[in-house]
């Protein structure tokens, strides 16, 4: 079914509101303020979707593509590059605030004035270092496109630099596996192939190797390294990373002596820099659920003998801890810490929390939840790290 329709303003998940015969109908690759023909691709429960196939009435911030393989007929990987980069800042600010006034019940900003902040020189192209990439039947890598199986090979992708892509096209790959791409913080690139899963054992786990470069990278942040798998998490912006801790430290305001909560650590990025302030006489936990994440963590932070690695769910390491510390700092994948998690936090009593959310309305959900509990909110920043696309990153300090 193809409509012609009328956008509104921007929605969570990268679409703008239209409605039809007074159905609201969520409309991808379109722009507040447009009319345009959108094919519905999904008209299961009260609620439409669809994509922008022609654009009939354009708004003022929409510019050529800057992706070549992005649209309704090409890849899921960048849903807003046909929209001004500045005005696409504008976009996800405005969906944050309403997302945290409406899940959150907290007013951040005017929607018509939340803008997210650039990361780094604030590049729209050409900032990502890491992908991860899946392969078709005859061993091409590809992008999905959005919400299918379906895998566009072309590999030009605008987020990603061409130190990461070249050569990928014209290789073949076990079909079925994953395609891994770093390039870590000395510029050289690594490739390692995983899966397909199947058999068992020393069967299963020969299956990932290291096609280019090595299996785990080097990243740095200041003057400390972490050497990582491949196939594990670290921030894909090449400067997220650091700009995040210098964040961290500044709004955790740790003396020497105190006590740090890093939930959901990861490689331990937090830890490093909470560990920095609260000195040998302090201490600092750092939990995460990946053996791999705790293995560099624990390599990593060597020398910081007060920093405790924990392999396990965030729930049941909690459950372990009797003291108080004086600051938690939270960085939950996109479902959010949820109601379980903000309870323990909120039940240990810790008078400062910084909590950090990739999803806009996960995130506004959590903030709603610490206020619940007494804390307020004492600043809030939302950073358009992932140009080109529709997400973004949330970074709040509460207190009580």
């Amino acid at each position: 079914m193809t409509l012609t329709l009328t956008t509104g303003p921007a929605a969570n998940g990268g679409s703008c509101v239209a409605r039809h015969d007074g159905r609201v109908v969520f409309v991808r690759y379109a722009l507040p303020g447009e009319t345009v023909r959108a094919t519905v691709r999904d008209q299961r429960g009260s609620y439409w979707h669809a994509e922008a196939v022609e654009i009939i009435e354009a708004a003022g911030d929409r510019i050529d593509p800057l992706c070549p393989i992005a649209g309704a007929d090409g890849a899921g990987c960048c849903d807003l590059a046909f929209a001004e980069p500045h005005a696409a800042r504008r976009l996800k600010g405005s969906v944050v605030a309403n997302q945290l006034a409406r899940l959150g019940g907290f007013t951040w900003r005017d929607e018509a004035t939340a803008v997210a902040e650039p990361v780094g020189d604030g590049a729209a192209l050409g900032w990502r270092t890491r992908v991860r990439l899946d392969t078709t039947a005859d061993g091409r890598a590809g992008f999905h496109r959005y919400h299918s199986a379906d895998l566009v090979t072309e590999l030009d992708c605008g987020q990603l630099p061409a130190e990461v892509t070249d050569g990928l096209a014209a290789m073949r790959w076990t079909p079925g596996a994953q395609v891994h791409v770093v390039l870590d913080s000395d510029g050289r690139r690594h490739i390692v192939q995983s899966g397909p899963k199947t058999g068992r054992g020393a069967a299963r786990r020969n299956a990932t190797r290291a096609v280019e470069g090595q299996y785990e990278a080097v990243q740095r942040i200041g003057t400390r390294e972490w050497l990582l798998p491949v196939t594990a998490f670290w921030q894909a912006h090449r400067d997220a990373a650091a700009v995040y801790s210098r964040l961290v430290a500044e709004w955790a305001g740790l003396q020497p002596g105190m006590t740090a909560w890093d939930l959901y650590g990861g490689a331990g990025v937090f830890a490093a820099a909470l560990a920095e302030q609260v000195g040998p006489g302090g201490r600092v936990l750092t939990v995460d659920t990946s053996r791999a994440a705790s293995r560099a963590a624990r390599a990593a932070l060597a020398d910081l003998q007060w920093v405790s690695v924990v392999t396990d769910s965030v729930r049941r390491a909690l459950s372990a801890e009797s003291g108080r510390p004086d600051v938690a700092v939270l960085d939950p994948p996109r479902t959010g810490a949820g109601r379980d998690v903000v309870d323990a936090v909120a039940a240990a009593d810790v008078p400062r929390i910084i909590h950090i959310g990739c999803e806009a309305a996960s995130f506004a959900r959590d903030v709603g939840l610490y206020l619940r509990h007494g804390y307020q909110v004492e600043d809030l920043r939302v950073f358009d790290s992932f140009p080109l696309t529709h997400h973004v990153e949330c970074v709040a300090v509460l207190t009580r």
